[in-house]
Parts: structure tokens; sequence; C-alpha cells
């Protein structure tokens, strides 16, 4: 099974006796491999000799691939679908989901590692009150990726509409002219609220918008990162359709916070208590030990050392990367193993627990749309 998702793979990780060996069989996009596997080496680091032997594919793309109508169920003529880890995952798919690299860093344009990052953004926070934020609902970024994306630009503000959206397309070429002067994401705190819509996959910069104490109004998603099925609708962030009425839909959200501004506060300062909260580094690396850990449990042979593969080595990785590269490996090395030991992990939730969860996400959103329906809110 494990052999059957090369093909998708874009490298593959083997570890044993908490040594990392990895075989490239293609190349990622910008560094996200790069990032990634300098992540899976300072969790060795951190919880040393706790992560067992293992063999895995991951895939450094946007989008999963491992589709569930590809394979049949239980019988005779079975096909077993390979597990491969990504970032992100859907309904109908069977990714295995990890977290992306820019917990790291994104040097290419300068994001800074996670932890810093939430630092300045908490600082961000604190420049501008909610209720003297820019009342309007702010987006930028690249429109090109995706079809939804450029539909937003139509809720721009026109001689025929104001959607109370401000949407602006980032030139990223221009920005790395100017040294990304202009793309300071704790400068962008200044919103009552903040667009989150998808690109070519789901997109990392949902965290950076849930932490800005601003509503996020989150066009309708299609796909799920390791955090974001934790979140719930009108109390982390408003929902918006992704259809024609996206328009009026985020017209509708933004004239009814400006109408609750206490409500519309308090699902903001909800988001960004969460991300503070459950959304710490050490979380992301207790995800991170219990994904390989439960992994492993289920392989059925010993991990080997692959021909091809080489031994993953801190020095390796960072010795010939230049500039923000090296500086966000070296800001996030961990210098020292973890004192405690990872969080436990709790039985997995019952049908019953899945349906009370499905029906208090649903909930919410039906009640929005009945109040956009009628063009009315309480």
């Amino acid at each position: 099974m494990v052999e059957s998702g090369r093909p998708k793979a874009g490298f593959r990780l083997v570890i044993i006796d908490g040594r990392a060996y990895v075989e490239k069989f293609m190349d990622a996009y910008q560094s996200r491999d790069k990032f990634t596997l300098w992540g899976i080496l300072q969790l060795l680091r951190l919880y040393p000799g706790k992560i067992p032997d293992l063999d895995l594919m991951f895939n450094c793309e946007d989008r999963p691939n491992i589709f569930i109508g590809d394979y049949i169920g239980p019988g005779p003529n079975s096909t077993a679908p390979p597990p491969l880890f990504r970032y992100c995952g859907d309904d109908d798919t069977l990714d295995i989901v990890f977290p992306d690299w820019s917990f790291w860093g994104w040097p290419e344009i300068n994001i800074k590692p996670w932890v810093p990052l939430m630092e300045d953004l908490k600082q961000g926070n604190k420049r501008t009150k909610w209720s003297n934020r820019e009342a309007y609902a702010y987006w930028k970024g690249n429109i090109k990726v995706s079809m939804v994306r450029y539909k937003l630009l139509e809720c721009n503000l026109s001689r025929e509409h104001d959607w109370k959206a401000r949407v602006f397309m980032q030139d990223w070429d221009k920005e790395q002219e100017q040294r990304f002067k202009n793309s300071n994401l704790a400068d962008q705190c200044i919103h009552r609220y903040k667009i989150y819509v998808e690109g070519v996959g789901w997109s990392v910069s949902l965290k950076y918008i849930l932490a800005c104490d601003s509503v996020t109004l989150m066009v309708k998603p299609y796909y799920y990162d390791f955090f974001t099925r934790s979140l719930v609708p009108m109390h982390h962030y408003w929902p918006i359709k992704d259809d024609g009425d996206m328009c009026n839909s985020i017209k509708f959200a933004v004239d009814w916070g400006n109408t609750h501004q206490q409500k519309a506060r308090a699902i903001g300062k909800a988001a960004s208590k969460f991300i503070e909260e459950q959304l710490r580094m050490e979380k992301v690396y207790d995800y991170m030990f219990h994904s390989l850990n439960e992994y492993s449990k289920l392989l059925a042979f010993k991990p080997t050392i692959p021909p091809n593969a080489t031994e993953l080595c801190l020095e390796e990785l960072a010795c010939p990367a230049q500039n923000l590269a090296t500086k966000f490996m070296i800001d996030t090395l961990v210098k020292r193993p973890s004192f405690s030991s990872p969080c436990s992990l709790l039985p997995p939730f019952s049908p019953t627990d899945l349906d009370n969860i499905r029906i208090r996400k649903e909930t919410p959103i039906k009640q929005v749309e009945t109040w956009e329906k009628n063009m009315s809110y309480k």
C-alpha cells in the first residue's frame, strides 16, 4: 500500500531509530518540501526516542488526489488506497492531513515562522480598536489561482454597487521588488471583517486571518486542513456563499456586524482566541507526533532504508539555504528536548458525536441563509 503511493508522492520519508531518511521523487513548489522536512526534524529533536519507526509517502501540492471513488470496498476485488500525507483534504478523498510548511516560515514571500508571526499579529491587534477599524470586508491576494477568487473581484466597490468589500490583487513580483513592505500581515489587522477564500486548494492564509480579531467571512470552503474542522460557524467565523450571491452574502454579513457590533466583536475574539490557544506551536508538534505514531501502528512490515534515500540532517537542509530561509530555520530550531510528554490522544468520536458536530455546524449556516433570503436579521 505504501509503495502504491509513489506515483503521487513528492518524497518518501523513513524514520528508523529516531533518524530520518528521505527519497525525493519530484521538486516541490518553492521550498515547501524543505520546510516540511525541517519541521519533522524539529519534531524528532523535541521528542527524541519517542517517534516510532515508520515509512510514508508525502505530497506537497495543493489538492488531495486519493479519491474515494477510485477504490472498491471490502471484498476479493478490493483495491487498497495508498496512505498519502499532504496539507489538506476534502470529503471525496482519503489523503492524510498534516500541518503545512508555513509554520516554519515561507521565505519566498517573507512570511515569518508561526511563533514570531503570532506575536506580530497580537501586537497588530492592539494598534486599532475594533470600533475604530475600517467597517468593510477586506481581502488581498492572488486572484489567478481559482475561479471563486476571480468572482470575488465583482464584489469590489463600483459605481453601481457598494458590496461593503474591498478586494485587492496581490502582485508578488512588485512586492518582491519593494521588499514586501506592503505585505506585512500584522499591518492588515485594521479591518472589522476579513474575507477567507480558497485558492488552488485550501490556503495557509486562514490562520493569519482568524488571528486578527476581525470577523472572518469564510467563503464556503471545499477543503480542510488539520485544524479547520474544529471551527464553528457563527462562533469562529461568518459563513459566506460561494455562488452568484457571494457579493450579497458579504454585504449582508458586514451590515449585520455593523448593526450588532458586540456580537460581531465576539466572533472575531473567539477566532483569535482559538488560534492563540489551540494552534500554539506545541500543539502543532503534538498533532504531528500523534499522526505519525498512529500511522506507524498500522504498518505490517519493518521499515528499512530505501536504496536511493539519504539521511536527513539539519546542516544538509540549513546550510545550502540562503537569506530568509536560513534565518527562518535558525529561528525555528528546537534547542532542547521537551520536558513533558506529548498531550494524550482522546478516543475516537462516536457516530453520535459526529452527528452532533455536523448539526452544530449546519444549524447556524441554515440560519444565516434564512436571514439572507428574508433580508432581515436578529
